[in-house]
């Protein structure tokens, strides 16, 4: 089972909120999850409506524990000291602070590291390097996910990461290739070399979110290549914002066709008769066919394109999860619904 949950998309997806709810679906049953953000937008903070993340791991949720028979309730702790609902933590890699605690651990430099921040080294360091920033940023999640307590336990039952958009992904991963030109031998080519051990492993699993339109949809068919072809493991896909088809594929056809009769009689039905006139002389009954015909052509067209994307992205033969659009937008009772809803699709 997957340790490191890697949940990138092409952005306007929602990849924050699914991969905060995926935090939380992991989180039940008395697990303890670690949500990592690594773009510095405090988007993590922002769902979850809680202030800006600092550079430590902070506790920022409790996921709902299971009832008998299924459903969820908040528990009491166990005996190791966790809820038996689950916690999630919260994490914003900052690669200035990342470095610095890596000059710490591989060269002891305390207060000559600050100094160097003070200067402006660190900042220089990282920008001019952006590989080496890659291998900070993901170093310091893949530490979370090898971390252990004083019993041998791993501190974190999963690590979710939300990740760079689909088109810098596999870049961004394969810190191996980024730091290739930087060192050959030493602390930073060991650490990269640590990190894919990790990110190449079975440990980790990289999801890609999606909508049911076609940009989106090919980018993550493009993305999918991408890493596969870099030896990256490839998760699951999650289709998020699904919306619901009000019409069976019947009237879905009736409606592309603009059968004015069909509509004309479902009015009649419904007491919608046409036995009097308006100021221009339409009949009002008459006057509800034309734009709601309109807008059935343009469920229908909207149909026809969901359906063939959906076939796009199950034919790339991955696990599939779905995900509904929330009218009202995502709270957080909505980002909880939404973990339910990850749940009851299986493991992720």
């Amino acid at each position: 089972m997957s340790r490191l949950h890697v949940v990138s998309g092409k952005g306007g997806t929602g990849k924050t909120t699914v991969a905060a709810a995926l935090a939380l679906a992991l989180a039940t049953e008395g697990r303890r999850t670690l949500l990592v953000e690594v773009e510095g937008r405090q988007g993590i903070a922002q769902v979850f409506e809680t202030e800006a993340l600092p550079y430590e791991e902070r506790k920022i949720a409790v996921a709902p524990g299971p009832r008998p028979g299924g459903a969820a309730h908040s528990a009491p702790a166990d005996g190791g000291g966790r809820r038996a609902g689950g916690e999630v933590y919260a994490l914003a890699i900052d690669a200035e602070r990342a470095l610095l605690d890596y000059l710490q651990m591989f060269y002891k430099l305390g207060g000559a590291g600050r100094a160097l921040k003070k200067l402006g080294a660190i900042d220089f360091a990282t920008t001019i390097a952006p590989g080496l920033r890659d291998v900070l940023l993901t170093g310091k999640a893949c530490e979370a996910v090898r971390r252990k307590d004083k019993r041998g336990r791993f501190v974190y039952d999963a690590v979710v990461m939300d990740a760079p958009p689909t088109g810098r992904i596999t870049r961004f991963l394969n810190v191996n290739d980024e730091v290739a030109g930087l060192a050959k031998i030493g602390p930073i080519h060991n650490q990269a070399q640590a990190v894919m051990r990790v990110l190449k492993s079975p440990e980790t699993a990289v999801h890609l979110v999606t909508l049911l339109e076609e940009m989106p949809v090919q980018e993550t068919v493009d993305g999918i290549a991408e890493l596969r072809a870099a030896g990256l493991p490839v998760g699951g896909v999650v289709i998020n914002m699904t919306r619901p088809e009000v019409l069976d594929t019947g009237e879905v056809d009736i409606a592309a066709n603009g059968a004015r009769r069909g509509i004309a009689e479902a009015l009649a039905e419904a007491g919608l008769r046409g036995g009097r006139r308006g100021a221009a002389g339409v009949r009002w009954a008459d006057g509800l066919i034309d734009p709601l015909l309109e807008e059935a052509r343009e469920h229908a067209q909207r149909v026809d394109l969901e359906r063939a994307e959906h076939a796009e992205l199950t034919g790339l033969d991955l696990p599939t999860y779905e995900l509904e659009l929330l009218p009202e937008g995502v709270d957080l009772a909505g980002l909880y619904r939404l973990a339910r809803d990850l749940r009851k699709q299986g493991p992720i």
